[in-house]
């Protein structure tokens, strides 16, 4: 018989920007699943591998500083730890910077449970002058320490070898240690342990020692769990008698003491195991940081950089769009080759070729954003980006630390949204969250390379630059008024850590572009695709339209008249050319006259005079109207409505502009594409994040009302322009 695995999980702890998720990477590969932790919408990431005789599953927990219940990351990782007891935690930490990330491995030590230190970026601490002992310092915390440089993979065998023989007890330096918070603490945490066996269920189910501390840390879960118990008043009598003794003998609460008790043990153990060389000298980091975050140079720098990523993102996502529009051409005129007319024929080639194919070409230009904002973040720049634009979210009464959502709402808003869960006050994170649709998603960028690359051919990168800066600036401007009116008051203060720079890995960037992708792609076989066949139907029926004139007739009587001609001299080629002109004419007439007939014509026609002032037809306005779904199906709904036969981004671009559009109208459509109503999930996130249907409501109308503004002031603009 075959030998079954061993099955082993491993959990991923680590502060923010430790390298925790390059180390996943190495570890897991492509073999990763991402979901959401139940009942939260924290990001959950699993992966799984085999070693050896060992089929380990590896669970990467979200980035914390600490193991405190303030913030749901927090809660999430302390949980997991606690209730689901993987077999192996792995703490990574970042070398160069030990002394803060010390602090979440001693609370792990705290927990009593199976660990292995994974030192990362031991060639960065060496690089900056950090000299350490690892194996003393190994020694002193009784957790085994593993080496490693995430960014090249290195030391990922030796730390699966050492995860396996700490889970299987054989690790010659794992023991459990105390840290010693002094002579009235530790006589407090006897007494509450004592109180607890009362409970031998809760005694059991937790490590007693470390309950009893966070009783005395006045922990929320940690005493809502204590109340629960039969014994709990007198737990909670014992924590009270306790802390007022803490207080009252050395004058401060338990809490700060504890913590400062903490940050003493950790100081000792660095002072016995770290040293700076004599060559200690400046970073690179901090050299490339005189630059990069000067008060003068920091923001030109960072423009540059936005410019040259959209630029990159129109001119070198044009070619592969090419041959991506060409296998829709293919795919469309094999499907016509070979199947019978008829409606289903038509839905397939109108409908879910041309609506999905529509938006699929733009995944090149897609990639390209992903790319870029992947750099941005695995190199450590998007850190700088949020302390250049400190001072200016300063002026919005926010701190530099909401930028960083801000910015990743250029890939996708749901996210960005989510992301502000890590800004401590509810006024920020409202602010952040209600001025964080302005920042233009990567869904919207195939409707402005459509329309820039029709009407801008030449500036189309200037074009969709200045359509980004124009959320960045009403961002600000909006996040100005509200934060004076609203959302009086002061933001909360922060310190911006600013990570070393690292050398990305191609692995690790395209990891994080295929995450994004991944979503983009499962949008075109999902909504985009439900919705070009609702698209089609809605444009393609009813049938028994009644024309306002016999266009058949008129077309069977001009094909007679070219039939009749049988000299082919240069006079007569010139009549059959024009009649054929009379008969496309006709053609399109007869079309324009169907649609605007059908039932996605009489949606458009009821909220055309609202759109009208905007220099927008009811065909723009359906655009929008089904854009509320998602932005892509803005494109996939005017390659149905606009588009005749063909199946590639020129032809649609022809129809464009051969329709009433003028290229003032192109703009303050893009203008009020980046503004109006954000997508529907964006939406249910706005509201599960905010916890209200109020502030729900309110982000979706004073978007639509500021972006019929924006777009008409920008038609009033262009007008005078050109």
């Amino acid at each position: 018989m075959a030998n079954h695995p061993k099955k082993l999980t491993i959990a991923l702890a680590g502060n923010p920007n430790a390298g925790k998720t390059t180390i996943f990477n190495h570890l897991t590969g492509a073999r990763q699943k991402v979901g959401n932790w139940s009942g939260v919408t924290v990001e959950k990431k699993e992966g799984t591998l085999n070693y050896k005789d060992y089929q380990i599953t590896v669970v990467d927990l979200p980035g914390i500083y600490s193991l405190t219940a303030y913030s749901i990351e927090e809660v999430v990782a302390r949980n997991y730890i606690l209730e689901e007891h993987p077999d192996v935690v792995v703490d990574i930490l970042d070398a160069s910077n030990l002394e803060r990330n010390l602090y979440l491995a001693v609370q792990l030590i705290e927990l009593n449970i199976p660990l292995v230190f994974a030192m990362n970026m031991v060639d960065v601490a060496k690089a900056r002058g950090i000299i350490i002992d690892y194996d003393q310092l190994s020694r002193l915390l009784g957790v085994p320490i593993v080496q490693t440089v995430g960014t090249r993979g290195e030391g990922i065998t030796e730390l699966l070898e050492t995860v396996i023989h700490v889970a299987s007890g054989k690790h010659p330096t794992s023991r459990h240690i105390h840290i010693n918070y002094g002579k009235e603490i530790e006589e407090e945490i006897v007494k509450i342990r004592e109180t607890l066996k009362k409970d031998p269920e809760l005694y059991r189910s937790y490590y007693p020692r470390w309950f009893a501390l966070k009783l005395l840390e006045k922990d929320r879960l940690v005493e809502e769990r204590a109340r629960k118990s039969p014994a709990g008043e007198e737990i909670m009598a014992q924590v009270e008698a306790s802390r007022e003794r803490i207080q009252s003998i050395l004058g401060d609460d338990p809490e700060t003491i504890i913590a400062e008790a903490r940050y003493g043990f950790i100081s000792g153990a660095l002072k016995e195991t770290m040293r700076l060389s004599a060559a200690a000298k400046k970073t690179i980091s901090d050299k490339i940081d005189q630059v990069l975050t000067n008060r003068l140079l920091g923001f030109p720098v960072f423009i540059f950089f936005m410019y040259f990523l959209f630029q990159a993102t129109f001119t070198i996502g044009a070619y592969p769009v090419e041959w991506i529009e060409k296998g829709v051409e293919l795919l469309a005129s094999f499907v016509a080759s070979h199947m019978s007319p008829g409606p289903l024929r038509d839905l397939l080639i109108d409908g879910v070729i041309s609506g999905v194919g529509g938006v699929i070409v733009f995944l090149p230009n897609i990639l390209m954003l992903f790319l870029g904002i992947s750099l941005f973040e695995d190199t450590g720049y998007m850190a700088r980006a949020a302390f250049i634009m400190d001072r200016i979210m300063h002026s919005l009464g926010l701190h530099g630390k909401s930028f960083i959502p801000l910015l990743m709402g250029f890939g996708c808003n749901v996210p960005a949204i989510m992301a502000t869960r890590t800004l401590e006050s509810r006024r920020d994170r409202l602010l952040t969250i209600l001025i964080n649709p302005l920042m233009s998603c990567s869904a919207r960028l195939p409707v402005y390379v459509l329309l820039a690359g029709a009407f801008f051919p030449r500036r189309a990168g200037d074009v969709i630059f200045g359509i980004y800066i124009l959320g960045v600036v009403l961002a600000i401007g909006v996040g100005r008024v509200m934060s004076m009116t609203i959302f009086k008051g002061e933001s909360a203060p922060f310190v911006l850590e600013l990570p070393p720079y690292r050398l990305p890995t191609m692995k690790s960037v395209f990891l994080h572009m295929w995450e994004n992708t991944k979503v983009y792609l499962q949008k075109m076989g999902g909504v985009v695709l439900a919705f070009s066949v609702v698209i089609w139907f809605l444009g393609n029926y009813p049938q028994d339209i009644r024309y306002s004139q016999d266009y058949d007739k008129k077309i069977k009587t001009l094909k007679e008249q070219i039939i009749d001609i049988s000299s082919k001299t240069g006079k007569e080629m010139a009549a059959i050319k024009r009649l054929q002109e009379q008969i496309k004419a006709l053609q399109r007439a007869k079309e324009e006259e169907r649609l605007a007939k059908s039932y996605i014509g009489r949606i458009g026609k009821a909220i055309e005079p609202v759109l009208a002032p905007l220099g927008f037809d009811w065909k723009l306005g359906v655009s929008l109207v089904t854009g509320v779904v998602a932005k892509e199906v803005v494109v996939s709904t005017m390659a149905v409505l606009y588009q005749a036969g063909e199946d590639d981004t020129s032809s649609l671009q022809r129809a464009l502009k051969s329709s009433n559009i003028d290229r003032c109208t192109a703009l303050a459509f893009m203008v009020f594409v980046l503004i109006y109503v954000p997508c529907l999930v964006t939406v249910v996130t706005i509201w599960k994040e905010t916890g209200s249907l109020g502030w729900t409501f309110f982000s979706v109308a004073y978007l639509m009302v500021l972006a019929w503004i924006t777009a008409f002031l920008t038609k009033m603009g262009c007008c005078l322009v050109f």
